[in-house]
């Protein structure tokens, strides 16, 4: 391995940490991708996850700064096709190799600095953010599944975006209580925190059901290399749907919702295992 591979293997590898610290769901998803996917994905959720840490944790300094600096940085490393920046570089090794488009990258931009602007949602406004914070997101995956082969991305486009588009909202539930209390966001239109009922939730969780139901025609049409880890995310943000269905709106603004790791686990083994005996 000569000092250029070293330096780009050991740029991926930062995407894997990042991926590992943060998110426990989505490495046991990742691991479940062939091997040839692993770098990659973890490439783009490292860019994803270090981006929405500008807007959501660094409230000391100037965030509006801080992204335009890595939105500038990140465009340098494509075009240059390097960064010292292990993230970026990371990042920029897979835009490049899978030829992700930047249209994609920069409604991911135009979302991220929507946090830093808008506290409530209308519902022009949501449909732009998800679509950039999530959809976006998942067709960046789409492209480095389909290695290239344009027709099936093209047929798995609108699955993908629905993916997305159902975590992002599964996320916004789970998470309502701290995005209001920490960072004074409302994301559903039309939606009150203190209001919040058994209706509205009863409206967003049938959106949601949509969601969920559309993109789960596309999975199985997915490469057999990325099929079970996309499944295996499927199913855990199902599953937390499930549960946070069951529970009150009452309930959801007081406490954060998890599964804990041993289900999560449980989950991968029961969906491996089902995806070869051919019963998922």
């Amino acid at each position: 391995m000569d000092a250029k591979e070293l330096f780009n293997q050991t740029s991926l590898e930062c995407g894997k940490l990042i991926t590992q610290r943060y998110s426990t769901s989505f490495t046991l998803g990742i691991q479940t991708l062939d091997k040839k996917f692993h770098a990659p994905i973890y490439a783009i959720y490292g860019f994803v996850r270090y981006a929405d840490e500008i807007v959501d944790t660094f409230h000391e300094h100037d965030k509006a700064k801080l992204l335009a600096e890595f939105r500038e940085a990140s465009y340098t490393s494509i075009e240059t096709g390097l960064s010292l920046n292990p993230v970026l570089h990371g990042f920029q090794l897979i835009v490049n190799k899978y030829q992700i488009d930047l249209d994609l990258i920069e409604s991911f931009f135009k979302s991220m600095a929507m946090d830093l602007d808008f506290s409530t949602y209308n519902d022009d406004r949501y449909l732009e953010y998800i679509y950039g914070s999530a959809e976006v997101v998942g067709l960046m995956c789409l492209k480095v599944f389909v290695e290239g082969d344009e027709a099936m991305y093209l047929r798995l486009k609108r699955p993908a975006q629905m993916l997305g588009s159902a975590f992002q909202k599964v996320n916004f539930l789970r998470d309502i209580k701290s995005d209001f209390e920490e960072r004074g966001r409302v994301y559903f239109p039309g939606v009150s925190f203190e209001m919040f009922d058994k209706i509205a939730k009863g409206i967003i969780e049938e959106d949601i059901q949509k969601d969920f139901d559309e993109a789960l025609i596309g999975i199985g049409q997915l490469p057999d290399g990325a099929k079970l880890g996309v499944k295996v995310a499927y199913l855990y943000y199902q599953k937390l749907f499930d549960k946070i269905k069951k529970l009150s709106a009452e309930t959801i603004t007081q406490e954060r919702i998890r599964i804990p790791n041993s289900q999560k686990f449980t989950l991968l083994v029961g969906t491996y295992f089902g995806s070869k005996l051919g019963l998922s």
